[in-house]
């Protein structure tokens, strides 16, 4: 499962923000998004990112959105699954592997800005991880409760967007 995160503006630009890797999943629920994946050919990743740009162009879409492919790894092709016309849990590890916000360029586009970020390249790599709070006893079912210690990691490189605190 891998997405193409874009932003596109009324003034015809598509900004394209390479590949995330949403594979692991439970539910129906990312837990673990990569990006850039893996072992992944930067080739591939660039096809991908064309293809969710010609595809947006095509439908006139102006905003934030995730094009998302299935990936088959014995034929080493992908496949259009859907379009998210939203931001995602996991636009954070684009923002921070870019160095962009996201949400601004969200606002920027409303107010019928030029927002070209052509220029923006990638550096490294980021991983996110949801943590939920379940019954395993109860397949896995929500189970909020009483939160007795939140130690949230901290440090460079390290952002942490949480519902709770200590």
């Amino acid at each position: 499962h891998l997405e193409v995160q874009v932003l596109a503006d009324s003034h015809g630009n598509v900004n394209t923000f390479g590949v995330r890797d949403c594979s692991v999943q439970r539910k129906n629920q990312k837990i673990i998004e990569e990006t850039p994946p893996p072992l992944m050919d930067e080739s591939m990743m660039k096809e991908m990112e064309e293809a969710a740009a010609r595809l947006i162009k095509a439908a006139n879409y102006v905003g934030a959105g995730t094009v998302e492919y299935l990936f088959d790894l014995r034929s080493n092709r992908f496949f259009f699954m859907e379009v998210n016309t939203r931001l995602q849990v996991e636009h954070p590890i684009t923002e921070t592997l870019y160095g962009i916000d996201l949400v601004k360029g969200q606002i920027d586009v409303a107010r019928g800005n030029v927002v070209d970020w052509s220029d923006r390249t990638p550096r490294g790599s980021v991983v996110e991880v949801r943590l939920n709070a379940e019954d395993p006893d109860r397949d896995f079912s929500p189970a909020p409760g009483l939160v007795n210690l939140f130690k949230a990691p901290a440090g460079p490189g390290i952002r942490v967007d949480s519902g709770i605190e200590e």
